[in-house]
């Protein structure tokens, strides 16, 4: 893809550096933060780029209106504003950059904490009313303390760093975490309900999902330590409000800290606001001028290189190539979704079952790409709606197809296979390829047929008896209609037996002219495909 011609709206704001550096690459860019309704939904029509903070809410009902768009760039981590499933099923890339932030919300967390535990905001405000309440602002020490963190991701492990840095002690519930990753970082794993009976302070670390939200709620608190301190600098909703609110009220819970809050901006009326042991912030804990621009670097480059050299760096909904990587696997992703178009021209009957098998050294490589490329090459030709490597799983997935990956360490005669097993209909079709001088492509079976034959261009397969005459019929066929022949070969099952003529063209072929084919003697079947 080219930067030509491509327009890029950022409909919140973001630091110049990014913006800069997408009108360096030659995008278009508009820039039009806190737009009406209205207006978003005009501006959205023509884009080919939408990035976002936390403002914006992209939801379904935007997605459908934004006629072009390829890609939603989150300039940050968090992706509940964005509705990843209706972008996913229109084939639109979403991405964020969940490490440009990660420092900067790590020290606002432990900037809450010692806030928190030495009542600095209460005790400056009663110093600003003219009070001198020295014995009324007693605080207490974390060195030695226990800090409980619940998601032990990039902010965490940095939290982690800073706590040990004042004589903390960690614990951590992740179930993601490597026991190997946790040793290094010098925290020990504990279960959830181990975590809210031995932390002298809680901080919550996780995405705001169905399994996260109100994790922390008044089942949880009763588990606690008395006096325990609470933190949330992650997302609204993963501790229940209404719950601490009574637990802060009773002292059961001697502290809380809050950046983030269920509904943003808060309401002045919400209960929590009016304790004196609570202390929040405005969900500013990415607000350093150094993570502004980490982001709005790291989108600006991410949206550069998905454009320019089809990168998805970031994406959360599909499978991201690491760039050094992508130049091996790349002949490999043009061979799998030239044998998944293969196979569906070739199968006939709705498609039940997919299988790919990779063999020899393919089998080594992280496959879930090359496999999503089979399905974008076998649901493309007969689909009307767009079909790409975002949404090609979740169609094939709404289609009932069942998708199966194998590997295997021999290849055979080649270094390198990957066969594609269809089952449709009542029927099941088979393919293989393989790459000659690593970048060219070769399908190589066809059913219980051994070929070589280049996919590419428009293609006619004869499956006819092996009798003499049958070629001759067929060229004199295709010479009286003007077809030229660029690539022919034959490929016999047995002698006398079956066989699969495959002819290449650099023009279609007519329906008249393959009527007249199948009309000829010992000619069992006859198919078409372009794989232009």
């Amino acid at each position: 893809m080219s930067a030509e011609r491509m327009k890029i709206l950022i409909s919140d704001s973001l630091s110049k550096q990014g913006i800069e550096l997408l009108e360096k690459a030659g995008f278009t860019v508009v820039v039009k933060s806190k737009m009406p309704k209205e207006e978003l939904y005009r501006e959205i029509k023509d884009v080919d780029g939408l990035i976002v903070r936390s403002g914006t809410k992209v939801t379904a009902e935007l997605i459908a209106a934004a006629e072009k768009l390829k890609v939603v760039g989150r300039a940050g981590s968090g992706l509940d504003n964005v509705d990843t499933p209706a972008a996913t099923r229109r084939g639109i890339v979403v991405m964020n950059t969940p490490g440009g932030n990660t420092v900067t919300t790590a020290e606002h967390t432990m900037s809450m904490i010692c806030a928190m535990s030495r009542r600095i905001p209460q005790a400056t405000a009663s110093v600003k009313a003219g009070k001198w309440e020295k014995d009324k602002f007693m605080g207490v020490e974390l060195y030695n303390k226990v800090l409980g963190i619940i998601g032990a991701g990039q902010i965490g492990s940095h939290l982690t760093k800073l706590a040990h840095g004042i004589g903390m002690s960690v614990i951590a519930f992740d179930p993601y975490l490597a026991p190997e990753q946790a040793e290094r970082m010098g925290v020990r794993m504990v279960g959830l309900d181990d975590l809210f009976k031995q932390a002298d302070i809680i901080s919550v670390h996780t995405p705001l999902t169905p399994e996260t939200k109100g994790i922390v709620n008044t089942q949880a608190i009763a588990t606690m330590k008395p006096g325990v301190m609470i933190v949330n600098c992650a997302r609204g909703g993963i501790i229940n409000e209404v719950d601490l609110c009574e637990a802060l009220k009773t002292k059961r819970v001697a502290a809380a800290a809050f950046d983030v809050f269920e509904e943003e901006p808060v309401k002045a009326d919400n209960p929590l606001l009016a304790l004196d042991n609570f202390i929040c912030t405005p969900h500013i804990g990415a607000q350093t001028t150094e993570a502004q621009e980490n982001v709005a670097i790291g989108i600006a480059e991410q949206i550069v290189d998905y454009f320019t050299r089809g990168v998805a760096k970031g994406a959360v909904n599909i499978p991201s190539v690491p760039p050094e990587l992508l130049s091996r696997l790349q002949p490999f992703l043009t061979l799998a979704e030239k044998l998944g178009s293969l196979q569906t021209q070739l199968s006939q009957g709705g498609i039940e079952r997919i299988t790919v098998e990779y063999s020899g050294e393919v089998a080594g490589l992280s496959v879930a790409s090359l496999t999503i490329a089979v399905l974008k090459g076998l649901l493309a030709p007969i689909l009307q709606h767009p079909v790409n490597y975002v949404n090609a799983p979740i169609v094939a997935k709404e289609r009932g197809i069942e998708v199966k990956e194998i590997k295997i360490s021999d290849a055979g005669d080649f270094t390198s296979l990957i066969r594609v097993r269809v089952e449709a209909g009542k029927a099941s079709h088979q393919v293989a390829g393989t790459l000659y001088h690593k970048k060219e492509s070769r399908v190589v079976e066809i059913d219980q047929f051994k070929v070589e034959m280049v996919p590419e261009g428009h293609l006619l397969f004869i499956h006819n008896m092996d009798r003499p005459g049958v070629i001759g019929t067929i060229g004199k066929v295709l010479g009286d209609n003007g077809i030229n022949i660029v690539r022919m070969q034959c490929a016999l099952e047995k002698r006398g037996g079956d066989a699969l003529l495959i002819i290449g063209s650099d023009t279609a072929f007519p329906s008249g002219v393959l009527d007249q084919i199948k009309s000829s003697s010992n000619i069992l079947s006859v198919k078409v495909a372009n794989l232009s």
